[in-house]
């Protein structure tokens, strides 16, 4: 195969030296026919095709290797096996033939496919304030020198692509509803739509079209805001291509390397400076003029105005155990000992965990995310207390029970007494009618006094409740007698002589 040099020397030689045929073979050492070759064709270089590829060994294989190519061809890119793989797979079927020859059909057969022209869309636009997108990722931190996965919540608002990003330890209902309330509090207002994936927090069945049956809560939170929520086609992602875009572009961003924190709390924080930082650097996609930290600033009008926070909770039936516990999220929470044996409900918040018996509140907890805890209220087992103060000194709930300063040294001085536990059960029992603030401050009277006994303690507080003595009235001037009588028992004698 000649080179495009000696092409050029040919066409030259021929074209504008006005040399023959003759003389350019014996003077360039080259075939007649390659001459008259590139003389006729115009061409100014040539490539080697070979027309057919004989594949003896593979023929009677061919229709297998086509198959699984079909079959796999459905498939993700990252799931498709490699040629190599392929090959192996044909050997075990009997193939005795070699990998080129599978390399070969394999790359002629997907080069083929990829000819099928691409799937066509249409560019969006969106008005200010009108529609964002949501979805969710999965990201690696570093948390507390722990490599941790979390849940990372992402929206964007459709015109002016503005971000927000926050991290969770689930993507539970309550968790969308606590992104929604702290994203549209970050953007200072709500669109009029919200643009989702067939999530489970949010669709429950989906039906012909854009028909979908929405999750009774989901609906209740986009009611709140005023938002009309649109699905998008199943496994049609490029229907809310801006988020998907963001949590790649995000991903590298913010995720890459792993941030090292010491608290999701903390790793929120950076993640809204860094929409910020993001916004203001980042050239707007349509309007290339402005950041989208710019476009932002002027969406923010057409937002709608904030309602206040959903409360965005999911509630759950479940009965008390007699220990006092309940069950909610893979961890055991206890609750007031009048709630017993008894149904419960509980409220899953994104923050807190809220038993209800009736219309009271019978527990309130800081939700705890590690599986398999059970975190204890000792002040809900005081009534059993009560009845058993003995529990005092093993009981679980009451292992490195934080105590407020004076009721704690109170504790430790009557451990040294025989009856120390019941005289404390004592003391603490006095909370439920004095408040635990009374209580503090005569416990704190007694320890000052050198005086920790129960009885003692009870006395003070007796003595705080006690009404105060009027003062006493003076008489004034104007009201007192001119002449005051005098007291006179032998009166009585006399009265009785003359009886």
């Amino acid at each position: 195969m000649i080179g495009v040099d000696v092409i050029g020397q040919i066409r030259r030689a021929y074209f504008e030296q006005g040399r023959p045929i003759k003389e350019i073979v014996r003077t360039l050492a080259v075939s007649r026919a390659t001459v008259r070759k590139v003389v006729r064709s115009h061409a100014t270089a040539f490539k080697y095709e070979r027309g057919v590829q004989p594949t003896p060994k593979l023929g009677e294989w061919v229709e297998d290797l086509g198959e699984i190519l079909e079959q796999e061809s459905a498939l993700p890119r990252r799931e498709r096996r490699s040629t190599q793989r392929l090959f192996e797979e044909l050997r075990g079927r009997g193939y005795d033939g070699a990998h080129d020859s599978v390399h070969r059909f394999v790359k002629a057969w997907r080069s083929e496919r990829a000819r099928v022209p691409a799937q066509a869309f249409v560019p969006m636009s969106f008005a200010p304030g009108e529609a964002y997108q949501f979805d969710w990722s999965h990201e690696t931190i570093t948390l507390a020198g722990l490599p941790l996965t979390i849940k990372a919540a992402h929206m964007k608002l459709s015109h002016s692509r503005m971000p927000f990003v926050r991290a969770y330890f689930r993507e539970t209902q309550e968790l969308v509803f606590d992104a929604h309330d702290r994203a549209f509090l970050f953007y200072g207002g709500v669109c009029r739509r919200g643009i989702y994936d067939n999530m489970k927090t949010a669709v429950e069945a989906i039906f012909v079209g854009k028909a979908r049956q929405y999750n009774r809560r989901f609906l209740q939170m986009c009611s709140h805001h005023l938002i009309e929520p649109v699905a998008c086609t199943p496994a049609s992602g490029w229907e809310k291509g801006q988020v998907e875009n963001q949590v790649g572009n995000l991903r590298d961003q913010m995720f890459r390397p792993k941030p090292r924190v010491k608290s999701l709390a903390e790793l929120n924080a950076w993640l809204e400076d860094q929409c910020v930082a993001y916004a203001k650097r980042t050239r707007h996609p349509e309007f290339k003029d402005r950041t989208v930290w710019e476009v932002f600033q002027d969406e923010r009008a057409s937002l709608v105005a904030l309602r206040g926070p959903f409360d965005g909770f999911v509630e759950k039936a479940v009965r008390a155990s007699t220990t006092c516990l309940i069950m909610a999220d893979h961890n055991r929470y206890s609750v007031d000992a009048r709630a017993a044996g008894r149904m419960v409900l509980v409220r899953s918040h994104a923050e807190r965990i809220v038993a209800l018996l009736g219309d009271e509140v019978v527990a309130d907890h800081p939700r705890q995310f590690r599986r398999d805890q059970i975190i204890y209220d000792p002040w809900h087992y005081l009534p059993v207390l009560m009845k058993k103060p003995g529990a005092l000194r093993n009981g679980a709930p009451f292992k490195d029970w934080n105590l407020p300063p004076a009721l704690g040294e109170v504790r430790g001085l009557l451990r040294s007494h025989a009856d120390g536990d019941r005289q404390f059960v004592k003391v603490l029992a006095a909370v439920l009618d004095h408040g635990l603030a009374a209580v503090e401050a005569a416990c704190a009277e007694a320890c000052a006094a050198g005086i920790a006994s129960g009885d003692v303690i009870l006395t003070v507080l007796a003595r705080q409740r006690q009404p105060i003595m009027p003062p006493s009235i003076t008489t004034p001037d104007a009201l007192r007698l001119k002449h005051e009588p005098m007291a006179d028992c032998g009166r009585y004698d006399s009265i009785r002589k003359v009886a």
